[in-house]
């Protein structure tokens, strides 16, 4: 057979696992960075919700704007900002401030 020999999950693992050592366990030596991922999981459910029950959206560019919005609310939200107020904000032309910018 041509090409590398496929390896076996457990020596697979041990090499992604060298590979990666310093960034594996990042999170015990600089606190801000989060031990699992679960925010990043979070916002994108909903996206996957919606497009199960809608079944997708109408357009590209419908699609470009809900990931637009839901963006600036989930900023707003993790910075603590509530939801009205991030939306007095934009329609008033100052979205940035609401994030600190």
């Amino acid at each position: 057979k041509r090409g590398r020999k496929k390896k076996g999950k457990v020596p697979a693992l041990i090499e992604r696992l060298a590979q990666l050592k310093d960034s594996m366990l990042l999170f015990a030596r600089n606190f801000e960075v989060p031990f699992t991922n679960n925010a990043a999981e979070r916002t994108i459910r909903n996206l996957k919700s919606k497009s199960k029950v809608a079944g997708n959206f109408r357009s590209d560019d419908g699609a470009r704007w809900y990931l637009k919005i839901r963006s600036y609310m989930d900023s707003a939200r993790k910075h603590g900002i509530n939801a009205f107020e991030a939306v007095k904000l934009a329609f008033a032309g100052t979205p940035a401030l609401c994030l600190g910018f």
